[in-house]
Formats: C-alpha cells, structure tokens, sequence
C-alpha cells in the first residue's frame, strides 16, 4: 500500500514538474499537418511515469534476491529507452538510432529473463516483442490520454493472469498519476520519453509471465489487440504505397477518426471499450483449454481487423472536416 500510493505520488507531482520544465526549456509540440491537436502544448510528461517506476525495479530484486536479474536487467533497459526518448525530446534523433537502442533495451531484458531461468524461446518471444511494443506505443500516441488509458486496460488483464502484480500495479498507478494532466484534456503529453517507455513496460508485464502456461501468454493477448492491429494495418498500408513509413503521419485510425470530426475524448473512448471487451473475453477464457483459447484469440484479432478495414474504408471515402482536436 505504501508503495502504490509512493509511486501515484511521485507519478502525480513529477507530471507536474515535468510540465513546468517543458515549459521553461520550450519543449513544446506545435499544431502541423502531422499532428492532431490545435494547442501548442509541452511534452514531456511521461519522464514522471519512468522515474515513479525506477524504485518499483530495485524494490522487486531487493525483495526477491533469487531472481533479481530479471528486476535488474529490465530497469537497465527501461533507462534506456527513456533516456533516448528523452533526447529525443529535447533535438530529434535518426530514427534508426533510436531502434537500435530499443533492440538493446529489449535484449537486455530478455537477458535478465534467461538468467532468471526463462526458457530461450519465451526470451528470444520477449525480445521482439518489447521492440515491437516500444514502437507501437510510440505510433499510437497521438491523442489525449489513448496510450495511457490502453496500457491501464493491458494491467487489468496482467493483474488478472499474470505472476508479476507489483510491477503491473505500479504501472497502473503511475498512470493514473499521469492521467489528470493529460485527459480529458492535455496540458503535457507524454513525448517520446513517456510513449516508448510505457511499451517497453508493458513488454515487461509479459517477462514475468510463466512460459509454462501458454493459455495465460496467449490471454493477455487479447487487450493488445487495438493497438497491434492499427499499428501493423497502418504500417504495411503505408509500406504497400511506397511510402516513407518511418516518418511520422496521421494516418492511423485513431488520427483519421479526429480528421474526420471526431473529438479525442470520444475516440480514446471507442478504444477504450474495444479493450474492456477484449478483457471480457479475457476473463470468460480463464481456465479454458489451450486450443479454445487460440481459437478465440485469432477471431478476435481477425474481428478486429476486419472493423480497422471498414471504418477506414468509410473514412477514406467520406467527406473531410476541418475541425482539429487537442490531442496527447
């Protein structure tokens, strides 16, 4: 109890922190045609959720000696992709540098798990998932209090099947320290710092799951899946145009729903219930064999993809807005 509310604490004032150095050192996002918001606002923000995290990492390998690699070794990686977010806050960076840092972040942490007596392909699962996890919280953090309130949604399933509650609830909190100051309408964003971070925490949810249960890997699945499927939809859409796919863009659904009249408060919300139920099924699927679970799991990310496909075909096919919502 002490630390959830250290941690919501720390989360809550360092946001507020966080703002007024933004402010002082002009850390500012400006409206642009590859933005979603009209207000010039501070980023930032989301360096309050790593460092209210930082003393949640050393608590779980002073409690637990025996597999403090693992805490150990994904604090390291944490730091690492925080500290180049937060550069690249403060001057842009190449993208390329900023993926190779993730791809050492990630093995870092695949590396605490295989010390920690992970199995080598539950490690090596991890890995990649952590680098696809940075960089689709990256992608979708682009409204007002989207990515935060989807990695809260990704802890309610962590803490319903998962081994690693300390972390999860930690995260949790330092979320909801954000939230005030980012929804239902931001006055600091996450920046890069608090977007790549949060996917790399989420990866860390999924490293202290037990390999030995697939049904449980497979379940938490499930409340990824809005995010997994705009991110990799949108990805290869811009891929198959030939276009410059790193860049930034406004082309995902969530940014065409606000092109289209959309206010931020109404999308997060959509994706927001998209989730819960995903957790619904989530929760119905407990217990449930292993072959059921799969099964599920690929209607759903196919349902899911086939409402993607639909909405932006509609969207592709209406009539632009020209209103322009704040946005995260």
């Amino acid at each position: 109890m002490v630390l959830g509310v250290a941690v919501f604490a720390v989360a809550l004032l360092g946001t507020w922190c966080a703002r007024r150095y933004a402010l002082h050192r002009r850390l500012i996002d400006a409206p642009g045609a590859r933005r979603s918001h009209a207000v010039a606002t501070p980023r930032g923000g989301g360096i309050a959720i790593v460092v209210a995290l930082l003393p949640v990492f050393a608590w779980m390998a002073w409690q637990n000696p025996e597999s403090r690699m693992l805490p150990a070794f994904a604090l390291a990686g944490l730091i690492l992709v925080a500290g180049i977010g937060w550069i690249d806050d403060h001057r842009p960076l190449s993208a390329w540098l900023r993926l190779v840092v993730h791809v050492v972040a990630a093995a870092l942490l695949a590396t605490g798990m295989a010390l920690s007596g992970a199995a080598l392909w539950w490690c090596l699962c991890v890995c990649v998932l952590a680098v696809g996890l940075v960089n689709v919280w990256n992608f979708m953090d682009g409204i007002d209090g989207l990515a935060t309130t989807q990695a809260m949604l990704v802890v309610v399933g962590a803490l319903a099947v998962g081994d690693g509650g300390v972390l999860a609830l930690a995260l949790g909190l330092a979320c909801a320290g954000f939230l005030p100051f980012n929804a239902p309408r931001a006055t600091i964003f996450l920046g890069d710092v608090g977007s790549g971070s949060l996917g790399y925490l989420v990866a860390c949810l999924f490293a202290w799951l037990p390999a030995s249960e697939p049904p449980i890997l497979l379940l938490l699945a499930l409340p990824l899946s809005a995010f997994l499927v705009d991110a990799a939809l949108t990805l290869l859409s811009r891929m198959l145009r030939g276009e410059r796919w790193w860049q930034p863009h406004v082309q995902h659904l969530y940014q065409r729903l606000v092109q289209r009249g959309a206010s931020h408060v109404q999308v997060t919300a959509c994706y927001g219930a998209w989730t819960l139920a995903a957790l619904l099924m989530l929760f119905m699927l407990e217990g449930r064999t292993l072959p059921v679970i799969i099964g599920v799991l690929a209607a759903w990310y196919l349902l899911t993809a086939a409402a993607w496909s639909i909405l932006r075909a509609s969207l592709d096919t209406g009539v632009p807005s020209s209103r322009m919502k704040h946005d995260d």
